[in-house]
């Protein structure tokens, strides 16, 4: 039974870090998460790239148009206020109007500045500095269709062989007749490669954090684990002979409570381990001493009858004492199930009560009594608290004598907070006392009282059966004693769903 239990605890120790055959992960863990982290820090810093870059798209076309609508204002407010510098007078020539506008005009880098003439269909132009290259050139090969579409249309957007283009134009009027166009045109690639070199830089610097992140991730993700490796190495060391392994527990995080639950499960192996260890050794060392005892007489006996028929006696009561220490071990090894209490809903404490006074008398020559009755309905197992009081009334009767006094008793005993009452089933005794050195383990497996003025008789079960008894149902099992003379035993447990008796019509309330 010890091997089996052992076993079965060191599984489950073994199984919270140990991975089922074929299911081992291949990865390390800490890797796993590294990965998982600078997977999702990509994720972030691809969304970031893009984002950066339709930001910086959209602001170089906001600005472009900016640059279009500006420099056309510029021109409507020169030709309608301007005069030729040589004759302090309106322009006469639209093409005086262009050389002297586009005289004084810094373009932008990416700008360009066009006055067509329409009686010469020639123009005259100024551009910017990153735009001094033929591939720039509106009339490429004597091809003049996009010069064309720009002074034709107020505005728009086309492409060339350079990048996109911006423009827009208006038209000029002397004398009510139309003699030219001027038109301002942005290429947007030149302005949008201080865009690109910003994107460029961000996801320089993003892959730079990237791999940062991924070292300093693994590394946090190894120290954070480090409480799970111990708790595999723990399991893994953990054998039947020892349980002593315990991990060392640094920090306040979840993983560190996970070190400190597996500590604490190691704790309560070893105390059920040793609890265990123990039972097993107090029963065989019970049941040796009848079995020897048999043994004994048995080699013993001889041809006379009256000698056999001493023996079979002692035999037989041996025997008896065996059962009942089997019975008893049985009804401890119960309690541990949950199907040990059959709880019923409705059960009338002062008919209980009465069952047990009945019960109870035939248990010794003793003189029984019943001081106080319980009356009311709530929910218990009434046939496990009969065994625990016959239990009690049992042990009182084995150590009080002839003539003694024993008195049964059931009270309510309201709770402190609002709630259901407390019930306490108790039989008091008149012998010789419990010596209060024996209190602490009174109620333990196999435990005996040893400085007692009485010896205690039986495997010592029975008190502790008591206490299971107690306890499944949520309570306790206690003894109250002053050393001298006489003693308490009481089972105290939750008196769930009561309700009060409601008196009959011929009685007057209290």
């Amino acid at each position: 039974m010890t091997t089996a239990t052992m076993t079965t605890a060191l599984a489950m120790a073994t199984a919270m870090t140990e991975p089922a055959p074929g299911m081992r992960a291949r990865v390390p863990a800490r890797l796993r998460i590294a990965a998982w982290i600078v997977l999702t820090a990509a994720a972030g810093l691809a969304a970031l790239v893009l984002t950066v870059h339709s930001a910086l798209q959209a602001d170089v076309a906001r600005r472009a148009n900016a640059q279009v609508v500006q420099e056309l204002a510029e021109f409507r407010q020169f030709a309608a206020n301007g005069v030729d510098p040589q004759t302090a007078k309106p322009f006469a020539s639209i093409t005086r109007l262009f050389e002297v506008y586009l005289s004084r005009q810094q373009p932008e880098d990416a700008e360009i500045i066009i006055g067509w003439l329409a009686d010469s269909r020639t123009w005259l132009e100024t551009r910017g500095q990153r735009l001094t290259s033929p591939e720039f050139d509106l009339v490429t090969d004597g091809d003049t269709a996009l010069l064309e579409t720009i002074l034709r249309e107020r505005r728009g957007v086309g492409g060339t062989r350079s990048g996109q283009l911006r423009w827009g134009s208006l038209p000029v009027v002397l004398s009510g007749r139309p003699v030219g166009t001027v038109a301002v045109a942005v290429y947007i690639d030149p302005m949008a490669e201080e865009a690109v070199q910003i994107t460029r830089l961000v996801a320089v610097v993003g892959l730079g954090s990237l791999v940062l992140i991924a070292g300093i991730s693994a590394l946090v993700a190894g120290q954070i684990l480090r409480p799970v490796r111990e708790v595999r190495r723990a399991a893994a060391e953990i054998t039947e002979h020892d349980l002593s392994r315990r991990i060392p527990v640094t920090g306040g995080d979840d993983v560190a409570d996970v070190a400190v639950q597996f500590n604490a499960m190691l704790d309560r192996i070893q105390e059920a381990f040793d609890a265990e260890q123990r039972f097993v050794d107090d029963a065989g060392h019970e049941l040796r001493t009848p079995i020897t005892v048999i043994r004994g007489h048995l080699e013993l006996l001889g041809d006379d009858p009256q000698e056999r028929q001493a023996t079979l006696a002692l035999v037989t009561s041996e025997l008896d004492r065996m059962s009942r220490m089997v019975t008893d071990l049985l009804s401890l090894a119960k309690a541990e199930r949950p199907d040990f209490l059959r709880l019923q809903r409705g059960v009338d404490l002062a008919a209980l009560t009465l069952d047990l006074d009945a019960k109870v008398t035939a248990l010794g020559d003793r003189r029984w009594g019943l001081s106080h009755i319980a009356e009311g309905t709530c929910t218990v197992d009434p046939e496990r608290l009969t065994q625990a009081v016959l239990q009690l009334a049992q042990n009182a009767v084995e150590h009080t004598t002839v003539g003694d006094r024993i008195v049964l008793s059931s009270e309510l005993v309201s709770a402190s907070a609002p709630g259901d009452p407390t019930l306490v089933l108790s039989v008091t005794d008149e012998g010789s006392g419990v010596h209060p050195d024996d209190v602490p383990v009174l109620f333990e497996r196999f435990a005996r009282g040893q400085h007692g003025p009485r010896p205690r008789g039986g495997a010592g079960l029975g008190l502790a059966i008591v206490r299971s008894i107690a306890e499944a149902h949520g309570g306790r099992a206690y003894v109250e004693t002053t050393g001298g003379r006489g003693a308490r035993f009481a089972v105290a447990v939750p008196a769930c769903h009561y309700v009060p008796r409601q008196p009959a019509y011929d009685e007057e309330p209290s």
